[in-house]
This record gives structure tokens, sequence and C-alpha cells, in this order.
């Protein structure tokens, strides 16, 4: 009996031209007795880029971290993959395939490049090899003897966003990785994701640069106080602008 129930979930994942890769149902979060997460409903599918957009505090960092199980206590539904993770450990997470990129990159400041991209062991055994990794990212293949604290902070953002694709990480959570870099650099970790999405990587941006998410995605969730306020796909963009611009505040 169980084996049809689980063919049916698959069918249903299944249904439409992709894959689901992440689906939330109702989801709350909290950090202690603060509740952040009001009820959140989305779907990412597989080769997606989907944004959380919206004003800093209405949800979106915690939304990530939610999905990693890195809060204090959650409920709801959480589907990686097909299988339901509220209960799994944030390892155990990682190893669906999951990779995060957190805001503060967390690469070690006294390992060089290299060793940087080879420390974090791999959850899926097809990584993109080193040899790849250089060749999406050139500046870290010149840099690739240097400590982590002596790179640039865009060149310390590729070796986060590299470090992830050598584990093997197929869907990607990337918390502001364009903040306080410089539009040469912005413009190259555009081209990178792009290149993710044609390799079929799903991928969760959270982004407070519109300018740059926006030619990028397929779909963007609006947030404000720990609610998804709109959805607005890439088409809809212009004649949802007015909307935007009140919620963005841009």
């Amino acid at each position: 009996m169980n084996q049809h129930v689980n063919i049916d979930h698959q069918t249903q994942a299944q249904t439409g031209n992709h894959r689901e890769k992440i689906r939330i149902s109702n989801l709350h979060a909290f950090y202690g007795e603060s509740h952040i997460l009001h009820g959140i409903d989305m779907t990412v599918n597989q080769g997606e880029l989907v944004t959380l957009i919206g004003r800093n505090g209405s949800g979106r960092s915690t939304t990530l971290k939610a999905i990693m199980n890195m809060v204090g206590k959650r409920s709801g539904q959480i589907v990686i993959n097909g299988q339901d993770t509220l209960n799994l450990p944030a390892h155990k997470i990682a190893h669906l395939g999951l990779g995060f990129c957190p805001e503060e990159r967390g690469i070690f400041a006294s390992l060089n490049v290299e060793e940087n991209l080879m420390l974090p062991p791999k959850v899926r055994s097809d990584g993109m090899s080193v040899e790849e990794i250089y060749t999406m990212f050139p500046n870290l293949l010149e840099r690739r003897t240097s400590q982590g604290n002596k790179l640039s902070g865009g060149e310390q953002q590729m070796l986060a966003l590299a470090r992830i694709l050598r584990t093997g990480a197929n869907i990607l959570l990337l918390d502001e990785i364009t903040e306080g870099l410089a539009p040469v650099i912005v413009q190259k970790l555009g081209e990178v994701l792009n290149q993710l999405k044609e390799r079929g990587l799903t991928i969760l941006l959270v982004e407070q640069n519109f300018r740059f998410a926006a030619p990028i995605a397929d779909r963007h969730y609006v947030m404000e106080h720990g609610h998804i306020v709109e959805e607005v796909k890439a088409n809809q963009l212009q004649e949802k602008a007015e909307l935007l611009n009140t919620y963005l505040g841009v």
C-alpha cells in the first residue's frame, strides 16, 4: 500500500514541466518566543531560479534558515526532493542535495582558496571538479594559493558559492550574495547563476538588489512581516511594477 502512496506523490510532484525540488506548506518558524514566519506556502521546481524579495526584516533569510532547520522551532511541511524534512537535523537535510550560502559566507580565513574548496564533505557524487570551478570562476584560479582573509569581498563570495558546488549540492539557498560587492562582480555572479540554471540546478535566492534579480529569476515571492504577500512571474514584472515598488520601497 505504501508503495502506491509514494508513487502517487512522485506523480503529483512531477506534474507540470518540472519536478518540484522544494515544496513548503503552512510553514511557521520561531526564534525563541518570536514568531517570525506565519504560514508560508511556496514551491521551487527543478532548474528554476526563484527569489524571495521584500524589505529587511520581512522573513526572507529566516525562510532559508528554516528550510535548513537552523531556527528555534518550525511547524508545517517542508518537502525536499519528495522527502518531508521537518524532523530532520540540518546535516541530513544537506545530504538531500541542499547547499546553503549564508550572508556571512563562512569561509576559512587561514586556509587558501584550494584548501577551502577541498574541505567540505561531498553530499552527492556529482559535484563539480576543481577544474570546472576554476573555469567558472577564473578569479579563484588566479588566487588559488591566497589565504581566505586576503581575498576581496567578491572573491570570498565566489569561493563560498564554489565550495557548495564542489559538494554536489543541486539545490542552492543563497542569502544576499551581491551585498556590498562591486558592479563588475555582481555581473559575474549573475552570469554564474545563469550557467547553473542551464546545468539544471535549482536556486532560491534572497536578494535586496532587485535590478540584479529581475533579469535572471523565473518567479519572485514578495515577503512582508513573515507572510508571502504576492507571487510575481518574470513575464508579469511590468504590469506589477507599481505593486513591487510599494512592497520594496524602491
